[in-house]
């Protein structure tokens, strides 16, 4: 499991080693760490060292240090090296050596035309992002800014530009705890963070903006201090799938309740069901029209159904929602489930019937704009553009506000949970951009939750205190999901009904990869 820790804490780490008089070593491992990445990105890109070159952009504080050892080490190297100085101070002894090294530098408030040096920069093999360290707030300003505009109109989009921008601990320009991009950023192909990942490099336009994160360990402890934010890897999602035994039979698999679909968005209900099954699940029990059932019939035979209440199906958990518009039935089918204190998925059409206070097995999943919708109806007046501004604070607010389990859908995925356990997920393709995506990933976590609605020993196995488990189970459906997307997008673009088959793929990968965890 990633664990990522406020800007805060990580200096409140540092301090006793800086106390110390260990400031110096701190910065040459971080040098060292973003020295290697930059290296390997070169190598990578089959460019060697000899006659490359590279820019270093470092600011007034240690990230400014940082980048310019990094910078000498390349310039030791053979990469030949200019050190642009954003601030209106820089570490002396960093520049010395730096200077010591081969390397020039100017200062940015000295150059006579901005664009002219950011043309430089842009032709540069490689570039060392320096300017702004997890001291800052606020965006980037100034002649800074100016330069990273300037960087851009120069080099052009990330995938197409030829520079490598390696972004020393976090990309300048975002928020170190949120994500947050208010005004220029420079993307970064590749961050290397230290001490331990930030929140704000996985949730949001910051985790856009990071690129491929690594994490470098200076020796810091942080055993004192709570995690921000936490990512699932495979092996967490993989120990939270409840493998069927010997004795098991259909009712002990986990019974998922799906009430979905509706007249007007048959479609909806086939794609939930299909996903579920895939996931693994005893057995799946359709509630809503018989018409919509015909569907479902045609895909998964399987699949029990009828037309009447909740409270004649017996189930493990319940997903309400998906394609449930203008359906009384299914409206009120949602209102009982969520009433029943069995663990519930709720989407789409059944939000609006979230009663004023549920509990943590309730698991939300808006889009920015169902969330929006959500909080306005509980006084919280805000616009989409600033949930999807700041995706971290508006799911903790809206889990704070209802007692929910909230998933806000998105590029990052962010499960906020009543505790204020916050889990990101960042696994999905663009491809899954596209109509009913959404009910897929809600019989992904659908399935999850039943089968693990009577297993004590789930929390355990994944490493989160019990009340957290209903988020971390919705941050493993959104694994899954992004993983069968990203398989899927292999062939081409995604079509979300052939998804099952990806998803059962994905599934299987994670069960090999806890077999061999467990292998002696």
């Amino acid at each position: 499991m990633l664990t990522a820790f406020s800007g805060g804490d990580i200096r409140s780490a540092e301090a006793p080693l800086l106390d110390a008089g260990q400031g110096d070593a701190l910065m040459q491992r971080a040098a060292h760490g973003l020295f290697g990445v930059a290296l390997g990105l070169l190598r990578e890109a089959g460019r060697g060292t000899y006659g490359a070159t590279a820019v270093v952009l470092a600011g007034s504080g240690n990230n400014g240090a940082d980048a310019l050892y990094a910078g000498e080490r390349l310039l030791r190297r053979g990469v030949g090296a200019t050190a642009i100085l954003t601030g209106d101070r820089v570490h002396a002894a960093a520049l010395e050596a730096f200077t010591q090294a081969g390397g020039t530098s100017v200062r940015l408030a000295d150059a006579p035309d901005i664009a002219a040096l950011a043309a430089h920069a842009a032709s540069a093999d490689v570039l060392l992002d320096g300017i702004l360290g997890t001291g800052a707030s606020g965006g980037l300003r100034g002649p800074s800014a100016d330069f990273v505009r300037a960087f851009d109109a120069a080099a052009g989009p990330r995938a197409a530009r030829s520079t490598l921008v390696v972004a020393c601990d976090l990309p300048s320009g975002i928020g170190v705890d949120t994500g947050r991009v208010d005004g220029p950023v420079l993307a970064a192909d590749a961050t290397v963070t230290f001490g331990a990942a930030k929140p704000g490099l996985l949730i949001g336009d910051g985790a856009v903006a990071a690129g491929e994160l690594n994490v470098v360990d200076i020796g810091l402890d942080l055993s004192g201090f709570p995690p921000a934010a936490r990512t699932l890897e495979g092996s967490d999602a993989a120990a939270l799938l409840r493998l069927p035994g010997t004795h098991d039979q259909k009712y002990s698999r986990g019974v998922l309740g799906v009430a979905a679909g509706s007249a007007r968005y048959p479609g909806a209900a086939a794609l939930a069901v299909g996903a579920a099954l895939a996931t693994g699940v005893g057995m799946v029990r359709y509630l809503g029209p018989e018409a919509v059932a015909a569907l479902v019939h045609q895909r998964n035979p399987e699949v029990v159904a009828s037309t009447g209440p909740i409270a004649e199906a017996q189930s493990q958990a319940w997903l309400v929602g998906p394609g449930a518009v203008d359906d009384d039935d299914q409206r009120l089918r949602a209102v009982d489930a969520m009433a029943s204190g069995l663990p519930v998925v709720v989407d789409a059409g059944a939000l609006a019937a979230v009663p004023a206070r549920v509990g943590p097995q309730v698991v939300l999943t808006p889009h920015a704009g169902e969330l929006r919708e959500l909080l306005a109806a509980r006084g919280v007046d805000t616009e989409r553009s600033e949930i999807e501004a700041d995706p971290a604070h508006f799911a903790r607010q809206a889990a704070d506000i209802t007692g929910a389990t909230v998933l806000l859908k998105g590029y990052t995925s962010v499960v906020a949970a009543p505790s204020g356990a916050l889990f990101v997920q960042a696994d999905a393709t663009p491809w899954l951009s596209t109509a009913g995506s959404g009910d897929t990933l809600s019989g992904i976590i659908g399935a999850l939750a039943a089968t693990l609605a009577e297993d004590d020993g789930a929390a355990g196995r994944v490493g989160v205190a019990p009340a957290d488990l209903w988020a971390a189970i919705a941050a493993a459906g959104a694994l899954i999901h992004g993983r069968a997307g990203r398989r899927a997008a292999r062939s081409g673009p995604v079509v979300v009904s052939d998804l099952p088959g990806p998803i059962r793929a994905v599934v299987a990968d994670l069960v090999e990869e806890r077999r061999l965890a467990a292998s002696p």
